[in-house]
């Protein structure tokens, strides 16, 4: 289509748009995950249910082999986790594990004697590797919405590992910030560094503001609209729960902000989070 066409000879990736509509929308049993029932009439939740997730690959009860994974990517999920409830203590493993929260404030406590309470633009990962048990929890007053990305690691048994990073609005806004990395990429330094080759990068953006990503040649991407709505390369539009599979050979990738909804911190922004990791031939749903 007209988006894939080579304007002034300029290398253009490829990009293909997964409407929100095509993710799967998953609302579990409290029960499942160690919770009381909902509440049925709360004015501080904003969902019925205590979880509400998007599944961006297959996952749970969603089996799919024709959306398996992306590249390195095995899970995406977004989740919406009402007050005062969360994911009991569950285990893990052989998993490069990234949480990114979009708004509320999400406490993780895991059995390596780890305890911590994260808000909005922050970032947790977990090598799960030989094993590992953790909880994550809303224990606020208002909705806790995280973006949770399991990423195949690059070795079977590796010991456990958290770390966080606490996020900068000023890092992010009208900017590209590089949020993970590889640990074997000795060019860069990030607030996340992974065992695998990826990357990963968020921004926020005002009404009208744009950055420019350089996906490297042999490298494909994996972008999430989480707030607002986007056009890229003065082409593709996305809103709100939309992702794109970028491939090709590389090239530029311009990120406009094309619609602000309000974000938390009374202000409006367009919000996208985007993996980039190395290009796998075929690499994208089969279903589409």
């Amino acid at each position: 289509g007209f988006c894939n066409i080579n304007r002034f000879d300029v290398m253009s990736p490829t990009i293909r748009v997964v409407p929100s509509s095509r993710l799967h929308e998953s609302e579990p049993d409290p029960r499942w995950f160690g919770n009381g029932p909902n509440p049925g009439f709360d004015p501080n939740w904003t969902n019925v249910n205590w979880l509400k997730s998007r599944f961006h690959f297959s996952f749970a009860e969603y089996s799919n082999s024709r959306n398996a994974d992306f590249g390195v990517l095995r899970v995406m999920n977004d989740d919406l986790v009402q007050p005062h409830r969360g994911f009991g203590a569950h285990p893990h493993r052989d998993m490069e594990i990234v949480t990114y929260i979009v708004s509320g404030s999400l406490t993780h406590k895991d059995s390596m004697g780890t305890e911590e309470t994260l808000g909005r633009g922050s970032v947790q990962f977990m090598t799960a590797g030989s094993g590992i048990r953790h909880s994550e929890f809303n224990e606020g007053d208002k909705p806790l919405r995280f973006i949770q990305t399991w990423i195949k690691p690059s070795a079977y048994g590796l010991r456990p590992n958290y770390g966080s990073y606490a996020g900068v609005e000023g890092e992010r806004r009208n900017r590209l910030q590089h949020i993970v990395s590889g640990l074997k990429d000795p060019s860069v330094r990030t607030p996340v560094e992974l065992n695998q080759d990826v990357d990963a990068f968020v921004s926020e953006l005002d009404l009208g503001e744009k950055v420019t990503l350089d996906l490297p040649k042999g490298r494909m991407a994996y972008m999430l609209c989480i707030e607002g709505g986007v056009r890229l390369n003065d082409c593709e539009q996305l809103q709100k729960y939309d992702g794109a599979e970028i491939t090709g050979n590389g090239g530029e990738i311009t990120i406009e902000a094309t619609d602000a909804e309000e974000v938390e911190g009374d202000r409006t922004a367009a919000h996208v989070l985007i993996f980039t990791m190395p290009s796998v031939p075929g690499a994208g749903r089969k279903d589409l």
